[in-house]
């Protein structure tokens, strides 16, 4: 190789050298501008105790110390909200059972106030016939007074003509001969000899079975109730058929009646088939054995047909059990001559039996007694002297006569 080839070997070597040098020089110079301080070591770790090793199956447990335990009363529990107290329903009590008072001799013990109102008719015959010459216009006087308490025509003109013939024959009247003759007389015109018992004996393992009928507001669930008070006070077990379903308070009304002397009520739907609760009433008094059973029925005005015929459906099924002992009719003694009217209708679609007279202390047209015993030729059974639940009386002639013409 020539001298000149070898120079520029040397050279070439010397200028890789240089570059190599200068490269490494310039990585030191910026890794030293780019290293940051380590931080400082850790500081040393504490010593840590291991826990006690948890007790093994058939290790000694350590003795319990004694330590003085509080109750939960004196705990105190973190604020809050109250706590929730659930409260028992009330309990509800039975209704207490009644005792009636006894049926015997009750008209009596209501005479007076009976004779508060029925007074004024005796009293005005008493006073015409006591009259020194009873000539037409004192008979005119008579039957007018008579006719104004609704006793009727008919019975009023029987009256006067006994009463003429009597007081004739008598010659002198002394007030006591008056007031004898006058009670013989109306004791004449309201009957003594008619069977006014209600019919309520069973037989044949049937009970006896009334159906109490009448117009709204003649007091007719009521008296039904009542009827219930009279038959418990005389030792009989009673079941109550609330077939008044057109009526909401009609099934409540009967129920509680019932209730104050242990009468068990049937009743069903509101609007319901009232023959339905008729029925289910007399198969439950015969299932329970009792004495009685009372069927109240709607309160049906006598000028609507439909529901007249809705009562004779209500009979008929009854008497698919048994035949009806007794049949009442609840009229209103205040209404008078449309008392009577109500009565004709009635006694063409059921054959009633007997009558009730309520609020007869309310009204001093007793008369209606006579009349619509007349008009129906059946008796009054029972009559209504107040609002009491013991003011229904059996009727008794000689003390309905004697309230009338007083002491």
């Amino acid at each position: 190789m020539s001298d000149t080839g070898r120079v520029m070997e040397t050279v070439i070597l010397a200028v890789v050298i240089a570059v190599v040098v200068l490269g490494a020089l310039g990585g030191l110079i910026v890794g030293s501008r780019r290293r940051k301080p380590l931080p400082p070591p850790p500081p040393r770790t504490p010593d840590i105790t291991a826990p006690p090793a948890e007790p093994h199956v058939g290790d000694e447990a350590e003795t319990p110390r004694d330590e003085p335990r509080r109750t939960i009363e004196e705990v105190d529990l973190p604020g809050g909200p109250a706590p929730v107290v659930v409260e028992e329903p009330p309990v509800v009590e039975a209704p207490e059972i009644e005792i009636p008072e006894p049926t015997a001799g009750r008209l009596v013990r209501l005479r007076t106030r009976l004779s508060r109102s029925q007074n004024a008719l005796g009293k005005g015959l008493l006073t015409l016939l006591s009259r020194e010459h009873l000539d037409e216009d004192t008979w005119e006087e008579i039957e007018d007074t008579l006719l104004t308490a609704d006793v009727g025509v008919q019975p009023t003109q029987e009256l006067v003509e006994r009463l003429r013939e009597r007081v004739k024959v008598l010659g002198t009247r002394t007030p006591a001969e008056l007031r004898g003759l006058l009670r013989e007389e109306l004791l004449k015109l309201v009957g003594t000899d008619a069977d006014r018992t209600v019919r309520t004996e069973p037989e044949d393992r049937k009970p006896g079975i009334v159906m109490v009928v009448g117009v709204n507001g003649t007091g007719k669930t009521t008296t039904t109730g009542k009827l219930a008070r009279v038959l418990v006070a005389d030792g009989r077990s009673v079941v109550l058929g609330a077939a008044d379903t057109f009526r909401a308070a009609a099934a409540d009304q009967l129920q509680t009646w019932g209730e104050r002397v242990g009468a068990y009520t049937v009743r069903g739907p509101e609007a319901g088939d009232p023959a339905s609760v008729a029925f289910d009433a007399v198969k439950e008094g015969k299932e329970m054995g009792v004495d009685v059973v009372l069927i109240d029925t709607a309160g049906r005005l006598h000028t609507k047909t439909g529901l007249m015929d809705e009562l004779g459906k209500v009979k008929r099924v009854v008497e698919k059990h048994a035949p009806l002992d007794e049949v009442l009719l609840v009229l209103d003694a205040t209404t008078g001559q449309n008392g009577l009217v109500q009565a004709r209708v009635f006694a063409e679609v059921v054959d009633i039996t007997g009558i009730v007279l309520t609020k007869l202390d309310g009204t001093a047209k007793g008369g209606i007694v006579v009349a619509v015993q007349r008009e129906l030729g059946v008796p009054v059974k029972l009559i209504g002297l107040g609002e009491g639940a013991d003011d229904l009386a059996p009727f008794e002639p000689e003390a309905f006569v004697d309230a009338l013409i007083g002491d």
